[in-house]
């Protein structure tokens, strides 16, 4: 692997960083600003500069954009196109850009002249440095430096920077990786065997060899949680095992203690100017000075990286969270343990299913237009999960054109269905609107159906493994989805279990909560926001359910049939139900021509040659729609 060194006029204005794999086909962007990498110091480099590619051959092409203001020098000749090798330069202003090799991880046997300490983190942290003040300076910077760092990538080109400024005696600093047991294909593999990953590598000058990685230090650190020194003689550094530079005679390794950056490690090596009275031969001398304080400072660096890098990673899995959870429950994982919140367990749940009707017809019509397809339905499932998380709910899954949602956990929500009767109607006000808008557009035309179940289910983490997601299951989330299926072959909008519409019905607070038993009105309901009517739409057995259930459609007041209207409905269904289908017959035939429900009725008596069957029980068996 080769990696590119950009040096500027002064020491501290340099970076290097591991050029793609040939294989990826990945270009680099080179410039001083918005680029892939960029070289703030050099006023003469144009924001986007050259492109850099590798080739199979190994050979790296530099490429200047045609709008960059200055040459690009190879070989002492402007250059706006070449090749060029490891060991080779180009410069861009008063930058130098060095294609050098990176070090690999070495395996090579211990050596009997090498002494080895190893430190735990509690003893270097009470350690006093020599030189407390400059140590405290550069410590100060590197929150800094680690936060404005917006990758991993240019997170330890910072870390190492300043490792090697800190460090007067390193010659090299890496930051290295022990990869995970899951990770290798031979899984077998002992332990002491486990591959060590270079992640990052800089060192101080160009040497074309410079001083390898010892895989055996690494793997001793990070396994045993200790930072370990080893020091030997110069005149023994060709035969320690622990490196092939014999510019090199001490080297140690800090691992980093956190899930965020598990199996990581700092490593530094480098060159004493003299151990002084120190003998590296002696296991019992102690190390000098210079070399714990170093020692102490990668111990604090990387506790510091690994720290704040764990704050991101919280961050982030935080912000990905909020997609799927309200407000509400993000405070209540703020405040306690994740783990224990988002445990599964039993808990009394409202569920929702939103389909999108009409996507199978439209795909078929705009099998040119997929992509513009995909953004309309997009947007008709963001509507759909913006309403389940303004109404407190939890995204549980989405399924091809459909979401799902839930409200009673992991907070337990006394109003959950309040909430849920809320998320419907903003679903129905929204998707509205933009078929509304996409008339004039040729856009949306997407139907949509809803349904509602209350009752126990299992909610949390749950999956394998290898996929773990939040979602909810149990007989009322098949019910749930068994009802928004039904809303098309009762041709309403929304559907509701009997304990939803009971448990609406039931927190009316005051004379004017319900007419007829069916009627809710304005504001007979704490917190819903809207008018809304259930009606007892059918005794039926979806398919696949064994036990029959009540149904009710949940509509808006200022949309739904009128009192008298809801009235003869009843009145037909109790005499449906009871098997007196002549009255149903009757009472149906009045508003049929406005009611779709009273169609799908008085199509199954008149399948059914206007007699109920044998055995008639008034359960309406219903095929999956």
């Amino acid at each position: 692997m080769a990696d590119l060194i950009a040096q500027g006029p002064q020491d501290q204005q340099r970076w290097r960083r591991a050029l793609p794999d040939a294989a990826s086909g990945r270009e680099i962007l080179l410039g001083r600003a918005d680029s892939d990498w960029n070289v703030p110091w050099d006023s003469m480099i144009s924001r986007r500069h050259t492109r850099i590619k590798v080739h199979l051959d190994h050979q790296i092409e530099i490429i200047q954009n045609v709008h960059a203001r200055n040459p690009v020098f190879y070989r002492g000749r402007q250059s706006p196109q070449f090749k060029l090798t490891v060991g080779e330069h180009f410069v861009i202003g008063e930058t130098t850009f060095t294609v050098v090799n990176r070090p690999g991880a070495s395996e090579l046997p211990s050596s009997e002249n090498v002494t080895q300490h190893a430190y735990d983190y509690t003893v270097l942290r009470r350690r006093h440095f020599r030189d407390a003040n400059s140590r405290i300076e550069m410590l100060s910077r590197l929150p800094d430096l680690i936060t404005s760092s917006e990758t991993d990538e240019e997170l330890l080109v910072r870390m190492t920077n300043v490792l090697l400024q800190a460090t007067p005696a390193a010659t090299a600093v890496a930051v290295v990786a022990l990869e995970d047991d899951a990770a290798t294909e031979n899984r077998s593999r002992p332990r002491a065997d486990r591959p060590v990953r270079i992640l990052h590598y800089d060192s101080r000058g160009f040497e074309y060899d410079s001083a390898q990685v010892s895989a055996r230090l690494a793997r001793s650190a990070i396994e045993n949680r200790e930072s370990v020194l080893q020091v030997w003689s110069p005149h023994d550094a060709a035969q320690s095992g622990f490196t092939t530079n014999e510019g090199v005679d001490w080297a140690f390794c800090v691992p980093l203690r956190s899930v965020a950056c598990r199996g990581w490690a700092i490593y530094v090596t480098g060159q004493s100017a003299t151990h002084g009275h120190f003998d590296p031969r002696d296991q019992n001398a102690t190390p000098p000075d210079a070399l714990q304080d170093d020692l102490k400072f990668a111990e604090l660096v990387g506790s510091m990286v690994a720290n704040l890098r764990q704050t991101r990673r919280l961050e982030r899995r935080q912000a990905s969270m909020r997609q799927f959870f309200a407000p509400i429950v993000m405070d209540a994982l703020a405040n306690q343990d994740p783990a224990e919140v988002l445990r599964p367990r039993e808990a009394n749940l409202s569920v929702m299913f939103c389909d999108l009707r009409g996507f199978t017809q439209k795909s078929e019509e705009q099998s040119d237009h997929l992509l513009e397809l995909l953004n309309q339905v997009s947007e008709s499932l963001g509507v759909m999960t913006r309403a389940i998380l303004d109404c407190g709910g939890v995204i549980g899954d989405f399924h091809g054109d459909a979401a799902m949602g839930f409200w009673g956990w992991p907070i337990a929500q006394s109003d959950n269905v309040v909430r849920a009767a809320n998320a419907s109607i903003q679903i129905r006000r929204q998707l509205t609107l933009l078929n509304e808008m996409g008339e004039s557009e040729s856009g949306h035309h997407f139907q949509h159906g809803i349904g509602i179940a209350t009752g126990n289910a299992v909610a949390g983490q749950i999956g394998t493994i290898d996929q773990v997601k939040v979602t909810a299951f149990g007989p009322v989330v098949n019910l749930a989805s068994r009802l928004e299926g039904l809303t098309k072959q009762f041709g309403v909008q929304t559907i509701i279990d009997e304990p939803t519409a009971t448990s609406l019905m039931e927190m009316r607070r005051n004379d004017r909560g319900a007419i007829d038993g069916n009627r809710t009105d304005h504001g007979a309901i704490d917190g819903l926001e809207s008018p809304i009517v259930t009606r007892r739409l059918a005794r039926v057995r979806p398919a696949g359910l064994i036990q029959p259930v009540n149904i009710y459609e949940l509509s808006l007041a200022s949309e739904s049939l009128k009192d008298g209207d809801l009235a003869t409905y009843q009145r037909g269904l109790e005499a449906f139900i009871e098997g007196d289908w002549s009255v149903a017959s009757e009472a149906f035939a009045c508003i049929a021509d406005r009611d779709r429900p009273s169609q799908r009725i008085l199509g199954q008596m008149a399948r059914q040659g206007q007699s109920p069957p044998a055995g008639w029980s008034g359960v309406l068996d219903l095929e999956k729609s």
